[in-house]
């Protein structure tokens, strides 16, 4: 099994680009399959979960060729089966991605259940319930089986926020006929990307951006030339590395107005950044200490759906807060499992009360000490990726593979910003 090995105590310095966004690139190369002309991608990311879904993508019968650097072009004439391989869907929950396509293409759609970050219970109803609102019929049986003789628009009000649930409906619908409105709609900035290329594709669909989304069907869909967006979940865990290690960095590319819940999150913890363009600079001497709300109370930073602070970079504020004076309460109020990683900070000298599966109360500055480390998930992976860099003395991080799923050649960028980071 690959691992980090990683000598902390080295700030960061240097300049960096932008990914592009993963949470975009997975459900836009779902999108590829509701057209039978070629598609090309820009700016897709060359990470694991991206490589498994080009792979579901050909195992249905579709072709993707890489044609420049992060740019693949994606053709699909005949769908050779309507059902996911096992051995991809158990890799990557975005698997589910496929049933919405599948099911406008062919009218029914067979997947495992779909693996994943393990996080916490990640409810998959409201899949269904969107689905089984456009026409389609659901059978559970150890897989899940989707049917429809033919989708028709409806208004649906979906029971979550889910991003997924969201894109699945979404294409679902522009090839339903009539109209669909769904309220209650995830508006994340890689949904506003999915919508942004189902329009180049010829879809309608109005309120992008909005948690109302409105989608008038059509008869067909054509190709398109459409690039993803930069990742801000990346960009979010570069600047917290950069202030935790008490480096310098600049980031190209960001979309800057995607980083404003991030802002104030990280403000909280006296950490903040400029940009000219698209060039965002994390300068060199950060405040790094502790925001007091009003009357001197002791600050949350909470998650929450777009445009609330991304519940992704909860665990990377968490480890930046151990470097920060003051106190604060990180409140991960979506997945229960995801706050369980921080038993390991606490085993590296962090100050950290986990007062339930949602809530750490977290007390700094402390000196980490490097530590033999294990992976859960991509986030709180890579918030382990910044303990250790922050840390003094020696850490191993086992089942990097892990934080491989979410971040481009780590290793190699890191290396160039002056990280004493190996992979072994």
């Amino acid at each position: 099994m690959d691992q980090y090995l990683i000598e902390g105590g080295f700030p960061i310095r240097g300049t960096i680009r932008a990914s592009g966004n993963k949470n975009a690139a997975l459900p836009c190369i779902a999108a590829a399959l509701l057209t039978d002309d070629p598609v090309i991608l820009r700016n897709i990311p060359d990470i694991e979960d991206v490589q498994v879904m080009l792979a579901v993508y050909r195992a249905l019968g579709g072709e993707a060729v890489a044609i420049g650097p992060n740019t693949y072009r994606l053709g699909l004439r005949d769908i050779k089966t309507s059902a996911i391989p096992l051995e991809y869907a158990r890799k990557i929950r975005a698997s589910i991605l496929f049933a919405g396509p599948l099911l406008a293409r062919t009218g029914k759609a067979i997947l495992p259940p779909p693996g994943g970050d393990v996080i916490g219970r990640r409810r998959l109803d409201t899949h269904f319930l969107a689905l089984t609102e456009l026409g389609a019929a659901v059978t559970i049986n150890g897989d899940f089986r989707f049917t429809a003789l033919a989708l028709q628009g409806a208004d649906i009000f979906l029971d979550e926020a889910s991003v997924t649930a969201t894109e699945n409906a979404l294409m679902a619908a522009v090839l339903a006929a009539g109209e669909t409105i769904l309220t209650n709609a995830a508006s994340e900035p890689h949904v506003q990307d999915l919508c942004r290329m189902l329009v180049a594709m010829g879809a309608r669909i109005s309120g992008i951006g909005s948690n109302i989304l409105t989608i008038q069907g059509v008869a067909k869909l054509s190709g398109c030339d459409f690039e993803i967006g930069a990742d801000f979940m990346e960009v979010g865990s570069f600047i917290g590395l950069a202030a935790a290690t008490g480096g310098e960095l600049c980031i190209e590319g960001p979309q800057i107005r995607d980083l404003r819940p991030a802002k104030i999150a990280f403000g909280k913890l006296g950490i903040t950044w400029e940009h000219e363009g698209t060039v965002l600079h994390v300068p060199k001497n950060q405040d790094m200490e502790v925001n007091c709300d009003l009357g001197g109370m002791i600050p949350k930073i909470d998650d929450a759906p777009w445009p609330g602070f991304p519940p992704d970079l909860t665990s990377i504020v968490t480890v930046v807060a151990t470097q920060v004076k003051g106190t604060v309460l990180i409140h991960e109020k979506m997945f229960e499992s995801r706050m369980f990683f921080v038993d390991k900070l606490i085993a590296m000298g962090g100050r950290i009360v986990l007062c339930d599966p949602h809530r750490a109360v977290i007390s700094g500055p402390t000196k980490l000490a490097g530590s033999e480390l294990h992976s859960p998930d991509v986030r709180a992976g890579m918030a382990m990726v910044i303990a250790a860099m922050c840390a003094e003395g020696k850490s191993v991080i086992r089942n990097v593979y892990q934080i491989e799923r979410g971040y481009e050649n780590l290793v190699a960028r890191l290396s160039s910003l002056g990280a004493r980071i190996q992979k072994g």
